[in-house]
């Protein structure tokens, strides 16, 4: 595959993923300074990683959640709680990946993360 199409492949991912509006918004934001960092994360993170076959898009939205909360994240953590829930996860499997973040990255950590998580669920009429 050549960059060309690892972009192409990408943006489809990224639109399955996080939505159109969301993808739309951030390629009409692009501009000089930040084209070259969308390209970027348009070819490899969603064009090579989350394209790749070895794990189902739900298990690598848990995964980037938990990352999102040992990160402290706050943004990327609500645009992936968003994701998750397009990637088919439920409340109650958010709310176990939340549980073990608890443990691994600190209880304010997750704290802030369930408080979020409910926001974005209740707005998505999930909870």
């Amino acid at each position: 595959m050549d960059e060309r199409q690892r972009y192409e492949q990408g943006l489809k991912v990224r639109r399955e993923v996080l939505g159109d509006a969301h993808v739309d918004k951030s390629l009409r934001n692009r501009n000089t300074f930040n084209e070259d960092f969308q390209e970027l994360i348009t070819r490899y993170a969603w064009g090579e990683i989350w394209s790749r076959p070895g794990l189902p898009r739900k298990t690598r939205s848990m995964i980037t959640l938990a990352m999102m909360v040992a990160l402290n994240r706050a943004e990327e953590f609500r645009l992936h709680i968003r994701a998750a829930l397009n990637n088919g996860l439920t409340p109650d499997e958010i709310k176990e990946v939340l549980l073990q973040t608890a443990v691994y990255c600190g209880v304010p950590a997750a704290n802030n993360a369930f408080h979020i998580a409910k926001e974005i669920l209740e707005e998505s009429k999930k909870i």
